[in-house]
């Protein structure tokens, strides 16, 4: 039976080196830019949303995912379901204005994320539903019937 599995969607991080077992040029340039750089330069730029974290919990009957995208309103996330792979996508625009009388300051900011995950072939697609609250996107994702772990039986010996 395979489990739950994501998929990275724009492909995985890998570490690059050179024979001499230094960081290569590109790989040192991404690092770089993956620290927290809170100056005033990078302040004033939209952080947009990173990849929300994940929790995957699996019971006898279903299997539960939890993603942490506070801020959200229910209408911003589009789940879709092809094949045996779920996606779940977020795309948000915002704009703020302030007219004054001596100033005008105009705000935007984009966000948005992909997380795509494999699904077995022993759930049951037509039951699977979302509920966001209070900053938690959940995922119900029912296993079928004939998936579904039975319990310890005991056989007697004759």
């Amino acid at each position: 039976m395979r489990a739950l599995v994501t998929v990275p969607k724009n492909g995985t991080k890998q570490e690059q080196r050179n024979v001499a077992g230094l960081p290569s040029f590109s790989s040192w340039i991404d690092n770089f830019f993956d620290t927290d750089l809170e100056t005033g330069l990078l302040s004033n730029f939209n952080h947009g949303l990173t990849l929300p974290a994940v929790n995957i919990k699996e019971d006898n009957d279903n299997y539960n995912l939890e993603l942490a995208v506070p801020g959200m309103n229910k209408e911003d996330f589009n789940l879709e379901l092809d094949n045996e792979i779920l996606s779940i996508g977020v795309e948000k625009q915002t704009e703020d204005k302030i007219d004054n009388e001596n100033y005008t300051r105009r705000e935007f900011g984009y966000s948005s994320f992909k997380r795509t995950f494999t699904l077995p072939d022993t759930v049951d697609t037509e039951k699977i539903n979302a509920k966001y609250e209070n900053g938690i996107l959940n995922i119900h994702i029912p296993k079928r019937e004939e998936a579904k772990r039975k319990p310890a039986k005991r056989i007697d010996v004759s």
